[in-house]
């Protein structure tokens, strides 16, 4: 029983220093995983860690993501921050919260920084003393033992080394924007203030970059809390030699979001646009020149969204009922009679042509010859006689409405060689005194201002 009881002890003390064995062999515990060159790191056995902000590309909670951001918004301006390409595999988690380093430890050189076009990656070489590799020669950056931190695939994505230690181009484009970081550190704005809890994600994208909104919470505060974080446009944004923004890039346009004063450039914009400028035309000229609102507002440009689709045959009603609104862009003298000649439903131009045009008023006999109807040319004059004048004047009234009488001047007569028609009723001579206190203008179309007959009405 005893020499039994002593054979399993010791095939348990060999079990164990075995076990031992294994253990003090293995590869340390900070090491994930081997990157294979057979396979780029996210398809090789356990290197899940550092290629998304959250392992399996889970999304970023709201409170882990920079100040001003919302769920919906996409992330930051893709005109201010172009889109990047990231081949870097790192676990901001891990280094903060287990490691106990700070932002700047690795980022160091965004206490000088005074430029967004700095570069603020860490050097390479500032990673070797505790991955135990070697930048100082990029042909031989790895060591020649096991430990996979010092390997060029544990950090790379996608490395081989029948490439030639070649390691795959990080595209990080510079931000259109200024940006002084040194200027922050200074005032102790902290790293979160700007970009969200970095230390509670793994892989910082494009989502942990600062959002506009967010900057407001300092640079829109009352004068005296805010210091000298002023809220100007330009304090942040590019500008063109004239001083106004620049809001063309490669990358696209720039334009205001929705949140801002509402002046989102949606497609409601055109409708909206006079609601902002009015409230703050200062505002607006932030981006545009005073050309940019007078090329649309003085005719020059003529957006065909202005008018709806059946404008031509119901300009004349918007004409009628508010010519000077019309007049802002459109010249009587060129632009209306210019068409209304072409399509003859004017006094002047070629009369030959008209036979072929139709005619603009009902016809003859419903529009002037007696006996009235409902359409007569008089019961519409009196309905509305800026519908008349906005194509005839006085003089074209004169041309029916006086006798072929000569010489002699009065009701009933005149020269102007016309049909006969006498412009007065038979009872006005009880009232013209009236007609011409209000109005002597169409009497003396007529009449001279020494014609006896106006005597009597005075």
């Amino acid at each position: 029983m005893s020499g039994r009881r002593g054979f399993f002890a010791f095939a348990l003390t060999l079990l164990v220093a075995l076990v031992a064995g294994l253990v003090r062999g293995a590869p340390p515990a900070r090491a994930e995983a081997r990157a294979t060159d057979a396979a780029p790191p996210r398809s090789g056995p356990g290197l899940v860690h550092g290629l998304a902000p959250l392992p399996g590309d889970a999304p970023v909670p709201l409170a882990h993501r920079p100040p001003g951001a919302t769920p919906k918004d996409g992330g930051p301006s893709p005109v201010i921050f172009p889109p990047e390409q990231l081949t870097i595999r790192m676990n901001h988690r891990k280094h903060v919260k287990e490691l106990g380093l700070t932002c700047t430890t690795c980022h160091d050189r965004v206490k000088t920084s005074t430029k967004s076009s700095d570069s603020l990656l860490p050097k390479p070489t500032r990673c070797d003393a505790c991955h135990g590799s070697d930048h100082r020669d990029l042909s031989r950056v790895g060591t020649d033992g096991d430990d996979l931190m010092s390997q060029c695939g544990f950090c790379h994505v996608g490395y081989k080394s029948s490439d030639g230690n070649r390691v795959a181009r990080m595209v990080r484009p510079k931000p259109n924007l200024k940006m002084n970081h040194a200027l922050h550190v200074a005032r102790n704005i902290g790293c979160p203030q700007c970009h969200g809890a970095v230390d509670e994600i793994e892989l910082a994208t494009r989502d942990h970059l600062p959002r506009m909104r967010g900057c407001f919470s300092c640079h829109q505060m009352p004068g005296p809390a805010r210091g000298k974080a002023r809220g100007d446009c330009v304090n942040c944004h590019l500008t063109e030699r004239g001083g106004s923004l620049k809001t063309r890039f490669a990358a696209g346009t720039l334009k205001p979001p929705a949140w801002l004063h509402d002046a989102g450039h949606g497609p409601d914009w055109i409708e909206r646009h006079k609601q902002v400028a009015g409230n703050d035309s200062q505002f607006c000229s932030s981006c545009h020149q005073e050309k940019f609102c007078a090329d649309c507002h003085d005719g020059r440009v003529r957006p065909r969204s202005i008018h709806p689709n059946d404008f031509i045959s119901m300009h004349p009603i918007a004409a009628r009922q508010n010519t000077p609104r019309c007049t802002s862009c459109h010249r009587e003298q060129t632009f209306c009679i210019g068409c209304h000649q072409r399509a003859g439903v004017t006094m002047s131009g070629p009369y030959g042509a008209f036979a072929g045009r139709g005619r603009f008023h009902p016809p003859q006999r419903v529009w002037s010859d007696p006996p009235r109807s409902s359409q007569h040319h008089a019961w519409e004059a009196e309905r509305n006689l800026s519908a008349c004048v906005s194509c005839h004047t006085e003089r074209d009234c004169a041309t029916c409405h006086a006798t072929t009488k000569r010489g002699g001047r009065g009701f009933g007569a005149g020269d102007f060689g016309g049909q006969g028609t006498n412009p007065h009723p038979r009872d006005f001579r009880d009232r013209c005194n009236g007609a011409l206190r209000r109005n002597a203008r169409p009497c003396l179309v007529c009449h001279d201002p020494a014609d006896p007959q106006l005597g009597e009405c005075r």
